[in-house]
């Protein structure tokens, strides 16, 4: 892309990379990209430190609301995208350029997230698509970059992937037919299932306010946090995700993702938080969440009912305090316990045992007011049918 928006606009190019915690395995990667950056004629090259602030408002706000979009994925890709707009808008600013040019097809999510964040911090910026424009597919891109002698990552050759510390992604190649299982050179960072340790590995998780602050009783920050928790869970192969998911663009695409510590996380969280919450609180969030979730995911970070819903969602969370114990086991995630000084549930209440302070003989008026009105409409409709 960068030799190719230099072909096409005889433009000057200022590249950016955001340091998302995506090179778990080796962090000298980003001085690669940027001797690669000047290998090819950029005129400069940022590369930004953005794991706190990523941590801090993009992922921390998915575990408050649980985000896992339709179910199944934890927005490890979605959230980030909003913060790599927001801070190549900030360079595009301070160097004088009159454009922001991103490597997003026009079959994807990202270029919602991407345009749409831009367009919103600075409308005066015009915002390039060059692999729209340039009509290559994948073998096209990988022939133009041999004819130009650009270096292409192995793991890229068959496989597009995208990685930060909250999850991996991967697309392409035999992952294009749903009807055939993700083969296992496709994942990179868990373990096989059925290869993982023979024994349960217990992991004590502690939030206050929502958000997570300690792991196994020992005081981390979110970027540490989430380092030691994901290294835990690629060792027992959980976090493996495999699922039919409904595009922003509306494509049905089959979509493979590695999200360890995302979904031990937002499990250990959700469970918390519904111990803590009345049943009336616990299912109205479920609809706040999926919305957000779905506001997230389909780019619409500066709207603002995601700031409405946030307000909820951050009230709720006040009281969302205490710890969760999590039980990983070949590729399995289970709470198994919990605890929170603001739990709603009293043993004395409970308890079967004969010394419980519940009154059962108020069950006696409870449940005919209870029933009262369905008692009702099952005889009438009984009656509609005998005359039917």
């Amino acid at each position: 892309m960068l030799k190719w928006l230099q072909e096409t606009y005889n433009a000057k190019v200022i590249t950016f990379t955001a340091d998302l915690g995506q090179e778990f395995a080796d962090p000298t990667r980003f001085k690669d990209i940027e001797e690669k950056a000047y290998k090819l004629g950029a005129i400069k090259h940022y590369t930004v430190d953005l794991k706190d602030e990523f941590v801090k408002n993009y992922i921390f706000p998915t575990i408050k609301a649980n985000g896992l979009y339709q179910g199944e994925y934890p927005l490890s890709t979605a959230v980030g995208r909003p913060l790599i707009a927001i801070e190549a808008v900030k360079i595009a600013k301070k160097e004088g350029a009159d454009a922001v040019a991103h490597g997003c097809t026009g079959r994807g999510n990202d270029q919602v997230r991407i345009n749409i964040t831009c367009i919103a911090y600075a409308p005066e910026l015009e915002c390039l698509q060059p692999l729209i424009e340039w009509g290559m597919g994948r073998d096209d891109e990988l022939k133009y970059a041999e004819k130009h002698g650009i270096p292409i990552s192995k793991q890229n050759v068959k496989y597009s992937t995208d990685e930060n510390l909250f999850g991996r992604s991967t697309e392409c190649d035999i992952l294009e037919h749903p009807e055939i299982e993700a083969p296992e050179d496709s994942k990179e960072w868990t373990t096989a299932p059925e290869k993982a340790p023979n024994e349960p590995e217990y992991v004590k998780i502690d939030f206050e306010k929502g958000v997570p602050v300690a792991l196994n009783d020992k005081k981390l920050d979110g970027v540490s946090l989430i380092g030691e928790l994901h290294a835990i869970g690629c060792k027992h192969g959980v976090g493996r995700i495999d699922h039919m998911e409904d595009r922003t663009i509306g494509l049905k695409s089959r979509e493979t993702y590695e999200c360890p510590a995302a979904m031990v996380l937002i499990k250990a969280h959700k469970d918390l938080e519904k111990y803590v919450c009345t049943k009336h609180e616990n299912s109205f969030k479920t609809t706040v969440d999926q919305k957000w979730t779905e506001l997230a995911y389909e780019g619409l970070w500066v709207d603002p009912l995601k700031d409405a819903l946030e307000a909820f969602i951050n009230e709720i969370n006040k009281k969302v305090s205490g710890w969760v114990k999590v039980k990983l086991f070949k590729g399995n995630i289970s709470v198994v316990a919990r605890d929170s000084e603001y739990g709603l549930y009293d043993l004395k209440l409970a308890t079967y045992d004969t010394d419980s302070k519940f009154d059962q003989k108020l069950s006696y008026g409870f449940i005919p007011l209870h029933g009262m009105q369905s008692q009702m409409a099952f005889q009438i409709k009984k009656k509609i049918e005998k005359r039917d």
